[in-house]
């Protein structure tokens, strides 16, 4: 698909990920709205973008956010789904487990279904539109460190998945693509050795590449290689991903 001439939403825009794919979209001369609760934050990475507004807004009012990307925009041809929460912790008795998967599972998937269903409208309307979800490397290989988080990354990567054959039958203008990073440099993975990983320009600059090219699952750095461990050998897998946070967690 094209990568240029697009109204993009993104969510968790004003830093990370996000604020490094709206800076690459909006070189291109994309129409770029960035989106998060932290208002001052978005003002900030928005002042330095040409071609990007700011919206803070929250995705637990889909509607909402619909109707108004509608009205002053005009809709919206490319959703990314790019918010996150994450904890990391280990699932021992007084961990308050079922507090973080509770947030971790709201923010990292159910805010992301209640929107992209607010917003599909929208899309199926536009003449090439899609729809980009944000996962993990540990949506198939979780990290017993992120527990409740790979498995509400886990749960993203199905809903994908089942978003892009449904949409390929009814909607085909409309494609779904699921993004896979590593441990990327970013303020969501300070607590788990993000220090160590990628620069998130990198993640950006593999999207651009895999729309471009309709590759649907993009395996960002050395996802690539632990996903072909994870056919070969799910049990070496496993290991490789918690032995490497381990290190990670040393430094």
């Amino acid at each position: 698909m094209k990568t240029t001439n697009h109204t993009v939403l993104i969510t968790g825009g004003g830093s990370g990920i996000g604020l490094a794919i709206a800076r690459l979209l909006s070189e291109q001369g994309n129409q770029v709205i960035i989106t998060g609760r932290n208002e001052a934050k978005l003002q900030q990475a928005a002042a330095a973008l040409p071609g990007v507004t700011p919206i803070a807004f929250d995705v637990n009012d889909a509607a909402a956010v619909a109707q108004r990307i509608e009205a002053e925009f005009g809709g919206l041809s490319l959703l990314i789904n790019n918010a996150g929460y994450a904890d990391a912790y280990e699932l021992l008795p007084g961990a308050g487990a079922y507090a973080i998967a509770e947030a971790e599972i709201h923010t990292n998937y159910l805010a992301i279904v209640r929107l992209t269903e607010a917003l599909l409208p929208v899309l199926t309307r536009q003449p090439e539109a899609a729809v980009v979800n944000v996962s993990s490397i540990v949506a198939f290989v979780p990290s017993a460190g992120i527990p409740t988080y790979a498995a509400s990354k886990a749960a993203l990567h199905s809903y994908t998945q089942s978003l892009r054959h449904t949409l390929s039958q009814h909607a085909p203008n409309v494609k779904v693509f699921d993004l896979m990073p590593p441990l990327v440099d970013t303020e969501l993975s300070a607590g788990i050795g993000g220090a160590s990983g990628i620069a998130p320009r990198q993640v950006a600059e593999e999207l651009l590449t895999a729309l471009a090219q309709d590759t649907y699952e993009i395996h960002v750095g050395q996802t690539a290689g632990l996903y072909q461990l994870f056919h070969a050998d799910p049990a070496q897998a496993f290991a490789t991903m918690n032995s490497s946070l381990r290190a990670a967690e040393a430094h």
